[in-house]
């Protein structure tokens, strides 16, 4: 046993042993801080975190899970669920080319650096995603599976709602800079347990080491990976406004646990309070499987203004307080993607003031759901709350696949594009659907 699981678990007996004689009269102890999370300053208003068991997606632990954080790069994880299910479907092939357009190839670092008119495989960019988190890849890849990066990102928002992220929005496909672009770590976990759930055969990409390209060595960003055992993904993210946040799972003993950690404030910490909470996990779990009843947010002692911050998200349910609480995710989503492959060449220019070629044929689409009478839900929320642009629309609960699309149809192209500017405005997530060729 390592020095550092060691003091994790003094930490853990030092909590039950004040557990067991808290109904004794005695002085009032000084709380034992647990490792490394002291190092998160106090007054940070960037720190969330969650800890999950994959298997059950039971929340261990919560604090400020369910408050909106900048997801930065872990965004691409989502850009990663939906090439993934391209893949699935037959959609695209790992071989198959991913061409720069020029704005793919201005994206800021970190990027690959590929050059507007070249082009690189589908399994290259997914390689360059997840070691060096290249922007460059990302948009390219978003718009090979989108047509333009701006719809892309609505058909993220779209899925990130059909998976239970519930607080989440995307309005790019790389993690940059976007006030729009809200996450929580609660969302976060389940878009983790999602990847591995839904797309197992393509997970292990997440633990890539090393991407060799073009004559250069890429290490990956995750350091995790290279000294935790049974560290197999996600992703890191940094941005400004965000600090540095962390998606990361660990399997031991057949238990995988799911740990998000927002707002460091540098990588080291991050790393460091992530590893002490997948470490406390496991040993939870452990004992657990001995009999003791027993949490990690009830056991593991932070600073006071953390504690508080823990303690608020507990009675807003965000942990379990003792109790089995299952992540609010909707089942696998159907294999019958909407998504339409569309090379660059043929990418629609945007706001290029053409007049609607298919009058009455377009259609906003508000929601995807495993049911019909959700779909029809969601089409009267809409139309109450947002009337005005659909009073010409036929609103339609829609069957494709296996699930039901909430749908207002009958619309020209102008009424659909401004019916949709209209939603996103309002932070409603929409995505404009062309009428069908032939």
């Amino acid at each position: 046993m390592t020095k550092h699981a060691r003091r994790l678990l003094l930490t853990l007996g030092l909590a039950a042993a004040t557990a067991l004689t808290a109904a004794a009269p005695a002085v009032a102890q000084q709380p034992y801080v647990a490792p490394y999370l002291s190092l998160i300053p106090q007054s940070s208003t960037k720190y969330a975190a969650i800890v999950v068991d994959a298997r059950t997606g039971e929340v261990l632990y919560g604090s400020r899970a369910d408050a909106p954080r900048y997801p930065a790069s872990i965004t691409k994880v989502m850009t990663l669920y939906l090439a993934f299910e391209a893949l699935a479907a037959g959609k695209i092939q790992l071989d198959d080319p991913v061409v720069f357009s020029p704005r793919a190839a201005a994206q800021p670092p970190t990027k690959l650096g590929v050059r507007a008119g070249d082009s690189i495989t589908v399994h290259e960019a997914m390689q360059g995603m997840v070691t060096r988190s290249a922007n460059d890849a990302a948009v390219a890849l978003a718009e090979k599976l989108g047509g333009t990066e701006q719809r892309f990102a609505a058909l993220m928002t779209l899925r990130a709602q059909e998976l239970g992220m519930a607080n989440t929005h995307f309005a790019n496909a790389s993690g940059l800079p976007d006030s729009r672009q809200l996450t929580t770590a609660r969302d976060l976990a389940i878009l983790s347990r999602a990847v591995m759930r839904d797309y197992p055969q393509y997970y292990r990409l997440f633990s890539t080491k090393n991407f060799e390209f073009r004559g250069q060595s890429i290490r990956n960003h995750n350091g995790l990976l290279y000294r935790m055992d049974g560290v197999d993904g996600l992703k890191t993210g940094f941005i400004n406004a965000s600090g540095f946040n962390l998606a990361v799972s660990a399997v031991r003993e057949n238990r995988r646990l799911i740990a998000v950690v927002m707002g460091g404030p540098n990588v080291a910490t991050r790393d460091r309070v992530a590893e002490s909470l997948l470490v406390t996990g496991f040993d939870v779990l452990e004992r657990r499987a001995r009999g003791e009843q027993i949490t990690v947010a009830q056991n593991f002692f932070e600073p006071p203004q953390l504690a508080q911050a823990t303690e608020a998200s507990m009675q807003q349910g965000d942990t379990d307080r003792g109790l089995s609480v299952q992540l609010a995710s909707a089942p696998p989503p159907g294999r019958a993607s909407s998504i339409q492959i569309v090379e660059p060449s043929s990418v629609p220019k945007l706001n290029s003031g053409a007049k609607a070629s298919a009058g009455g044929r377009w259609t906003v689409q508000v929601g995807s759901f495993t049911s019909r009478d959700d779909a029809r839900k969601q089409l009267n929320i809409v139309q109450k709350r947002f009337g005005a642009p659909f009073t010409q629309a036929r609103g339609v609960a829609e069957k494709d696949g296996s699930r039901y699309r909430s749908r207002f149809s009958g619309m020209t192209e102008a009424q659909a594009k401004g019916a949709c500017r209209e939603l996103k405005a309002k932070k409603q997530p929409c995505m404009v659907v062309p009428p069908a060729r032939g």
